[in-house]
């Protein structure tokens, strides 16, 4: 068996931890990764970066872009987990399941930009029903979401478990300035004419995610109810490995909503909600954010990339 050289670069980190674990075993990849003392030298991490098939960047946008920048082996094939990447035209948008080409397109990429993990929840649930014309493109889309706090990073996982115990608090609410870095990428890749409001928060819980996006029926096209847009994600995702869209009717039994339930998994479930009464709907995303929407989604890519490349 010919095995994949694949590079991981920030392997340190949540994200790249998890990948790193995720892969070790896997008998058709060997993993390269650099020892602490040369991590952070430029000369070092361009050697590792063209020596091999495919490099993952767990780093923060800045050295991202600098270790893309540092390649010269045009056989070299990429997967920045950073957002540097995520609305360059240059780059393929690693959402294997946003439309009917998107995996294909990642197979042959040179390029990929592995999506943000608030964006992932967002775009699969806005991109369908923008792009089928039941929610229009101008809409004042709000996306509310609450995610563990390994979404911070390392320092928010140490303050949480490190010594002296949780120094967290059991809720916080951030990015009150609405310029979040992750919502011109919901706007890209959800087909939206103007920027979205972004509303996320942390809880004191290490993982999981569950984002919600409210409509007003009557600021949608007349006849366009919970029904067709359930139906819309529904033929959207028929098939999808890693996406489920819950019926109406096991939406109905539900009471409340866990963003623990996909913990450890790379899956993604969609629902929608509504109350015909008082013509309102709620879109809803339960994901892992370190799986579908950070590590499992690269390795998501990954694959897609290796099985292309024989």
């Amino acid at each position: 068996m010919t095995q994949a050289l694949v590079f991981i670069d920030g392997d340190q980190g949540t994200t790249g931890l998890q990948i790193h674990e995720r892969l070790r075993e896997r008998p058709d990849l060997r993993l390269l990764t650099l020892p602490e003392g040369q991590r952070k030298d430029p000369r070092r991490r361009a050697e590792a970066i063209n020596a091999c098939d495919v490099a993952i960047l767990c780093l923060p946008d800045e050295p991202a872009r600098q270790a893309a920048a540092s390649i010269s082996n045009p056989a070299v094939r990429v997967i920045d987990a950073s957002s540097a990447h995520r609305t360059d035209a240059g780059w393929v948008y690693g959402f294997p399941e946003m439309n009917a080409e998107q995996a294909g397109l990642i197979a042959q990429a040179r390029r990929v930009s592995n999506p943000g993990c608030y964006p992932t929840g967002a775009i699969a649930l806005l991109g369908p029903l923008v792009r089928a014309g039941l929610v229009p493109p101008d809409y004042p889309v709000t996306v509310h979401a609450v995610s563990g706090y390994s979404g911070g990073g390392r320092a928010s996982v140490d303050a949480y478990e490190g010594a002296g115990g949780p120094r967290g608090p059991a809720f916080q609410l951030y990015g009150l300035g609405l310029a979040h870095k992750h919502t011109p990428e919901i706007e890209r890749h959800a087909g939206l004419a103007q920027r979205p409001v972004f509303v996320p928060a942390y809880g004191a819980f290490r993982q999981g995610i569950v984002l919600t996006v409210p409509l007003q029926l009557r600021l949608l096209a007349p006849g366009v109810d919970g029904r067709r847009l359930h139906d819309c994600l529904q033929r959207h995702y028929a098939g999808a490995a890693h996406v489920q869209v819950a019926s109406q009717e096991e939406a109905a039994g539900h009471t409340h909503l866990d963003p623990q339930a996909l913990n450890g998994t790379n899956d993604l479930r969609l629902a929608v909600y509504g109350n015909p009464q008082h013509g309102q709907v709620l879109l809803t995303a339960v994901f892992d954010n370190l799986g579908k929407g950070a590590s499992g989604a690269a390795v998501q890519n990954l694959d897609l990339m290796l099985a292309a490349m024989g």
